[in-house]
């Protein structure tokens, strides 16, 4: 299975996605889980077998990880509302997953089977998957950020439940992160010599984790600081953007151990 068949799948599931996110809302509950763990299956069968079409793990390029975000924000956001039971945390989750399977559409790439020798190591899978296991945790928090701000905004009662739930998946999406960096650190010690290089990549990455250390310290403060805790995670989210995304772009990455 190849990049060629990518539509053929992508379009099935995010139809099944859309329908969910959109039957949640309509009490048709069971009907939404159904239609979004479809979609689910539908997404993993094409990476299982583009995964073994390219007799490697599709996790090099940005559109391959891309790939794992949408399947893996649709899957916590699906595991996070049959928790919570929040609505637009299915619909939230079945959007922004779309968005990434539609950036893929329009945006296709060359998929080599080969990789390079510094991605030929047992660290790869691990480490990557820690890392977009973490980045689609995070996302949810921060549009629980925005929920629980609007709250707020119109002086309604906090939300506890829905502050616990900020918590929690910060706490754990906060653990991969951090995973994923000495995961990283061990690679790259293998590969290159050094733990830590100061890299542009993985200085980005650094002063992410420390955005959402600060999260965390001002959360154990909580009744002075709510508000400016909730207003760290938008920030910290989009500093995980750049250390994902935007890093790439900025001339002190082009000569980056990272960029391949």
């Amino acid at each position: 299975m190849n990049w060629n068949n990518f539509i053929w799948f992508a379009l099935p599931a995010m139809l099944l996605w859309g329908a969910a996110g959109i039957t949640v809302y309509k009490s048709q509950k069971k009907l939404a889980n159904c239609l979004m763990l479809c979609g689910i299956g539908v997404f993993a069968v094409f990476i299982v077998g583009f995964w073994i079409n390219l007799e490697r793990p599709p996790m090099r390029t940005m559109g391959e990880t891309r790939l794992w975000y949408s399947f893996f924000l649709s899957a916590v956001g699906y595991v996070a509302y049959r928790r919570w039971k929040y609505p637009w945390l299915l619909s939230f989750s079945a959007l922004v997953a779309i968005v990434f399977v539609c950036v893929n559409l329009f945006k296709p790439e060359i998929h080599s089977k080969n990789l390079m020798p510094a991605l030929q190591s047992v660290w790869f899978v691990p480490h990557v998957t820690s890392y977009i296991l973490s980045y689609a945790m995070l996302g949810a928090a921060t549009i629980g950020s925005f929920v629980q701000l609007r709250n707020i905004h119109r002086q309604r009662a906090t939300d506890r439940k829905l502050l616990d739930f900020i918590d929690n998946i910060v706490y754990i999406g906060f653990g991969f992160l951090i995973l994923g960096m000495l995961m990283g650190a061990v690679w790259a010690k293998e590969a290159w010599g050094h733990y830590w290089s100061w890299d542009p990549k993985e200085t980005w990455a650094f002063i992410t984790s420390m955005a959402y250390l600060a999260y965390i310290h001002l959360r154990l403060h909580e009744s002075k600081h709510i508000k400016v805790a909730l207003w760290a995670l938008p920030v910290a989210f989009l500093l995980l953007m750049i250390t994902w995304v935007g890093v790439n772009y900025l001339p002190a990455a082009q000569g980056s151990i990272h960029v391949y």
